[in-house]
């Protein structure tokens, strides 16, 4: 199981959660992943954590004042980047762009969608993994797979359509193992959260609470 921790621009303390992430993964079978704010993919790789990008850009080296080059992601230790969170949508033909400059750098991608019809389009520009993950549902702290379980299976079965290779993950009110283990029950060989952990009084125990059942 791949559980990726989405910190956004919460006021937390990146390093903090990053090494809490870093000594469970070592308790547990599961990858945990951590995705801080760009100025601090460095800080955060350093800890051990494994570490993703919240995005990177379709451009590559050149005139592109404000985008996040996939090589200095890399570069500053990175492993992998989140594409098309629904707090940062972007175009088909961008997000095409930015997974074939993840690839350029040697990124996993995963790339983000609402919904199995966009799961499958997603699936077809050949990433890593897909999200479904119901924008509604994002930060309440009830589970997709509990709200609408059926989004994903759906999902799942959307992307073995397209691409048996696509791994798929589940997001969006993720906060205890249950939801975790009712992700995996459902096809998806992954989460992805962010205040769960990120605004946790105790980030260690959250994490440690969600992969307790793996």
């Amino acid at each position: 199981m791949f559980v990726l921790v989405n910190l956004k621009a919460y006021p937390c303390d990146p390093v903090a959660i990053a090494e809490a992430a870093a000594d469970v993964a070592e308790t547990t079978p599961a990858t945990i992943a951590v995705a801080p704010q760009p100025a601090d993919i460095g800080r955060v790789a350093d800890t051990g954590a494994t570490t993703y990008a919240q995005h990177v850009s379709p451009t590559e080296h050149g005139s592109h004042t404000g985008s996040v080059l996939a090589e200095s992601v890399a570069d500053n230790g990175a492993v992998g980047t989140l594409l098309n969170h629904s707090e940062h949508r972007r175009r088909l033909a961008d997000i095409d762009g930015s997974v074939a400059a993840a690839e350029r750098a040697g990124l996993d991608t995963v790339v983000c969608a609402n919904n199995p019809a966009q799961v499958a389009a997603a699936a077809a520009l050949g990433p890593d993994a897909v999200a479904v993950e119901p924008p509604a549902l994002i930060g309440t702290g009830t589970p997709v797979s509990q709200a609408d379980p059926d989004i994903v299976s759906d999902a799942v079965a959307a992307a073995e359509a397209v691409d048996p290779s696509v791994d798929v993950y589940c997001g969006a009110g993720i906060t205890t193992g249950d939801d975790v283990v009712s992700a995996g029950d459902l096809g998806a060989s992954g989460v992805l959260l962010a205040s769960g952990v990120a605004k946790a009084d105790d980030p260690r125990a959250a994490l440690a609470d969600l992969v307790a059942p793996l």
